[in-house]
């Protein structure tokens, strides 16, 4: 019998396409001889659309964007019955990034309808997007990160001149800032002047109402990922190196040349220093399934974490499938064990007593 397994992409959120892109790369690497594929689409105003069951792999995303003649299901979670009845899913799959998905939301709705789900639950979710907690989180950790500061839409209205200089005094240029509650590079503006940190505000704080502010450093960009729940393992690491400022939008998805250079050059004493990290960040945040840690390695081989994605994108110019690839797990096994772990957590889950 085929394993019923629910696939949910799109989302309201600025990483709406992204999904999509991540969504079409998993259906393309399922098996759709163990697989009943279920596709259920969320469009950029949050109105729910379950697709057909897909019996061949899609060659677009916009075949994944389903509208007019298809199921509209503003609750379409909440149709599904729980796992191993005959009309239920068996996992569900969230390809979702940013708010309203991988922050979450949404896993907070399948562990009320009590559904295994791929990936981090509703803490590490929730925690990972938001970069202040996070970071706030990893710094209790005791783990090495750059110097941060974080501000308020609202108290950068009310006095923005002071944001800026309270900048100036704790960071310097150059910084970065970034909204605090997104990913892929979205919004994030590199400031070497305050001209470009004011606009720098002004772009961030469209997309959020909070951001956050980083210390620049000169460093290489060092990513590894992690996979497991309560004993994570860690892949080779790999190493970015885009031919812009950063590691922007346009160069994560768009232009596909920035080269990533897998495994990394790096001594096995500074790779220890990150796996070590990786895991202990995995655990401050309580994550199970996956992520990727991204980090700053200095010349001097110093190892600063930058921040963990929990939910990374899985297209084909994406570093978590890849860095796996090299580290021999292709990519749909990958796909497998992130099931298996899925519904290890759930089992696992069930044990508990809610009554006494």
């Amino acid at each position: 019998m085929k394993t019923k397994l629910c696939l949910l992409y799109g989302g309201k959120s600025a990483e709406h396409q992204v999904s999509l892109q991540t969504a079409k790369a998993v259906i393309q690497a399922l098996s759709l001889e163990k697989y009943e594929i279920h596709p259920i689409y969320i469009t950029t105003d949050g109105q729910w659309v379950k697709g057909p069951i897909l019996t061949q792999a899609v060659e677009s995303v916009q075949a994944l964007q389903f509208t007019k003649g298809d199921e509209i299901v503003p609750n379409a979670m909440m149709s599904a019955l729980t796992p191993n009845e005959n009309t239920g899913y068996d996992v569900v799959f969230p390809l979702l990034h940013g708010p309203n998905g991988e922050d979450g939301t949404v896993q907070g709705m399948l562990e009320l309808l009590n559904l295994p789900y791929v990936g981090n639950g509703v803490l590490a979710s929730a925690a990972g997007m938001d970069k202040v907690i996070m970071k706030n989180i990893f710094a209790q950790a005791g783990l090495p990160q750059v110097k941060y500061v974080w501000s308020l839409r609202s108290t950068w209205e009310a006095d923005p001149h002071s944001a800026y200089r309270y900048v100036e005094e704790e960071l310097g240029y150059p910084c970065f800032v970034k909204p605090a509650n997104l990913g892929s590079s979205v919004g994030i503006s590199k400031c070497t002047n305050r001209e470009e940190l004011e606009a720098a505000y002004k772009e961030a704080f469209q997309f959020d109402r909070k951001i956050i502010i980083e210390e620049g450093i000169i460093a290489r960009e060092i990513e590894i990922g992690v996979l497991g729940n309560d004993h994570p393992e860690c892949s080779v690491a790999g190493e970015i190196l885009p031919k812009t400022a950063f590691y922007d939008y346009k160069a994560k998805y768009e232009d596909g040349d920035t080269a990533l250079i897998i495994p990394a050059e790096i001594s096995e004493t500074v790779y220890a220093k990150m796996s070590d990290i990786a895991k202990m960040a995995f655990k401050a945040l309580d994550c199970s399934g996956l992520v990727r840690a991204d980090f700053f390695v200095s010349d001097e081989g110093k190892v600063l974490i930058n921040e963990v994605n929990t939910m990374p994108g899985f297209t084909p110019v994406s570093m978590f499938p890849l860095l796996w690839k090299h580290s021999g797990v292709e990519y749909p096994e990958l796909i497998e064990r992130l099931i298996q772990l899925a519904l290890e957590r759930y089992e696992e889950k069930q044990k508990i007593k809610y009554t006494f």
